[in-house]
């Protein structure tokens, strides 16, 4: 996160990065996060950061709010850093829709991620970003004016190279969007265990 510049998009000093992150055991398996209240780090300027096959990562044109989807339904730690345990890419859910997927990780014990988790998750684990096994980040909505959330639910998947994606971002990370009825064979439901901030 150091490398790519994370704690200076966030206003964090490295060295507090550092220090938070020893608070993780060497065989603790979570992702560090930076809150997205407490120190923005927004989507739109994370997304870029991501990385696959040397192609930068991208936010689809159509999605200029990106940054208007915020945690809903959610309890994140109040700390400007994290962590995110337990993390499952929900590939066994692939070709459900979100209004399906919701209900049964609450059943389950799991909480969906945020997008600004997912974008980490990828940041820091790039591998698990793979074709046709990508994912959505369903504890991010947009609320609009009127108090309804919007249809769209954010997701991270790879670029086709097509329409307005441009041939050149073939291969490239995606962040997009997708519909809250709507299924996808190549998306999961990414979800978690429980935050902490210990």
């Amino acid at each position: 996160m150091i490398e790519l510049g994370v704690h200076e998009i966030a206003g964090i000093a490295a060295d507090d990065v550092r220090a938070f992150a020893e608070k993780a055991g060497a065989d603790d398996d979570v992702l560090l996060v930076v809150h997205p209240d407490s120190a923005p780090a927004p989507a739109s300027a994370l997304a870029p950061l991501l990385r696959r096959d040397d192609k930068p990562g991208f936010v689809v044109t159509d999605m200029r709010d990106v940054d208007a989807f915020v945690p809903s339904g959610i309890e994140l730690p109040d700390s400007p850093l994290y962590f995110v345990t337990g993390i499952d890419r929900g590939d066994h859910m692939s070709n459900w829709s979100p209004e399906e997927a919701l209900p049964a990780l609450t059943e389950a014990g799991r909480t969906p991620l945020a997008l600004a988790e997912g974008i980490h998750w990828v940041l820091q684990q790039p591998s698990v970003l793979e074709r046709n096994r990508c994912f959505m980040t369903i504890g991010s909505r947009l609320r609009k004016a009127n108090g309804a959330l919007d249809a769209r639910t954010p997701a991270i998947w790879i670029s086709n190279g097509t329409g307005r994606d441009g041939r050149e971002r073939r291969d490239a990370p995606k962040v997009g969007w997708c519909w809250w009825g709507n299924r996808h064979t190549w998306l999961g439901f990414a979800s978690t265990t429980g935050r902490e901030s210990r």
